[in-house]
């Protein structure tokens, strides 16, 4: 081959080279804008069972401690009695319950099964890790909360997850 045709077909490997690079690099940086101006997730009304579990999980996963208190039942046999207790319960006691909550985790509300006063809310948990070349770096797992109506308020009474369970045991966490 002469060296013009070497040439023009380094030129055209070069061309395809750069259109790889080009779209690699436009990929990245949609997926960057696309993370970055995803909107915080926000409170929802609580004048509904899933609105309670949402705003509860929500103000865990920020840390807003006092807030997700607020939407505990107070007749729990060993409910924390104010929020020191519940956060000393969250953070000694219970602290392997919510350890989730420090990595990327992902929390929503499936679906509500409403009879009378009792509900269960079935949420959808994703948890991102960094995993090997061939996993999925997720791992997705279902669980409820139950909730209780009182004077037209929906109050948390137990739960799967995010829950110490001895707030509802026999001589309670303390």
């Amino acid at each position: 081959m002469s060296r013009k045709g070497q040439g023009e077909m380094m030129k055209g490997t070069d061309k395809f080279l750069i259109g790889i690079v080009a779209g690699i690099t436009l990929l990245v940086v949609v997926v960057f804008l696309v993370v970055l101006l995803r909107p915080d997730p926000e409170y929802l009304d609580a004048d509904t069972p899933e609105g309670v579990v949402h705003n509860y999980l929500l103000a865990l996963h920020k840390g807003e401690y006092e807030h997700a208190f607020i939407y505990l039942a107070t007749n729990i046999k060993h409910a924390p009695k104010d929020l020191d207790e519940f956060v000393d319960d969250i953070d000694g006691n219970c602290s392997w319950r919510f350890r989730d909550l420090d990595r990327e985790t992902s929390l929503k509300v499936v679906s509500a099964d409403i009879r009378g006063e009792r509900a269960e809310v079935h949420i959808k948990q994703t948890v991102f890790y960094g995993g090997g070349v061939f996993d999925s770096d997720l791992y997705e797992s279902e669980f409820e909360m139950t909730l209780k109506q009182r004077n037209d308020a929906w109050k948390l009474i137990n739960g799967d997850r995010y829950w110490c369970y001895c707030w509802n045991e026999i001589g309670g966490c303390r």
